[in-house]
Order: C-alpha cells, then structure tokens, then sequence
C-alpha cells in the first residue's frame, strides 16, 4: 500500500491505521493514539484513495468482529439478539416490526393559514 504524502505523514497515516484496528475503528481514540488531530485525519480520508481503502477495510473486519459477537449469543439462546438477527437479516422473511394505527373515521377540519408578506432587514 503506497499511503499519499512524505515519510513523517506516511508514518503517522501507518499508527493511525494500527490504532483504528485496536480500537475497533473508533476514530477519535485511535487519533488520540497516534498522536494525529481528527480534522487531519478526515483530510486524508478525503485526499488519499489507499488510506481511504484502508479505513474502510478495517471498518469490515470491525463489522465481521461485532457480527462474530452476535452469533456468539444466538448460540447461547440470548433472545434479544436472535429478534435484533430476526429484524435486521429476516426482514425479507417477515420479520419486521410495523406500526399499527387506528384511525376512528371521524375527520376534522384542519385550518392552516400562510403569512405571504415577506419581510426584508434593507
């Protein structure tokens, strides 16, 4: 991977990436820990096209971790999260969770009035 900028950059943009792998992709503790200013790491994120990949890619290794998770407790029958898996993955299955409402028929009028003077501060 050939990250954008000189070799102190380079370095700094390499600790940042380590740091967002130990902290599962939680930006501002992994800037804290390299030492780097959130404001410049969104910089990067925008001007450099391999760090920007890079981050992305830790943040699926972070997702496929946190997923890892939660089969762990479908496994040992943790019921909120076999309906949390149920509503998120099952949703073409019919696991959704919808709204009811119940309306009593009866309309009632409604008025709304618009003030059309515009008011300028010349």
């Amino acid at each position: 991977m050939k990250l954008k900028g000189n070799k102190h950059t380079q370095l700094k943009k390499k600790a940042v990436l380590q740091a967002l792998e130990q902290t599962l992709g939680v930006v501002t503790h992994a800037c804290q820990k390299a030492g780097v200013g959130r404001k410049t790491f969104y910089e990067w994120l925008q001007k450099d096209d391999e760090f920007k990949k890079a981050v992305q890619d830790i943040d699926n290794v972070v997702l496929d971790f946190a997923e890892s998770k939660l089969y762990s407790q479908i496994k040992e029958n943790n019921t909120t999260a076999t309906i949390f898996f149920l509503k998120t993955k099952g949703k073409h299955r019919g696991y959704v969770e919808k709204q009811e409402i119940e309306h009593s028929g009866e309309i009632k009028e409604i008025q709304v009035s618009i003030n059309t003077n515009e008011h300028s501060d010349d």
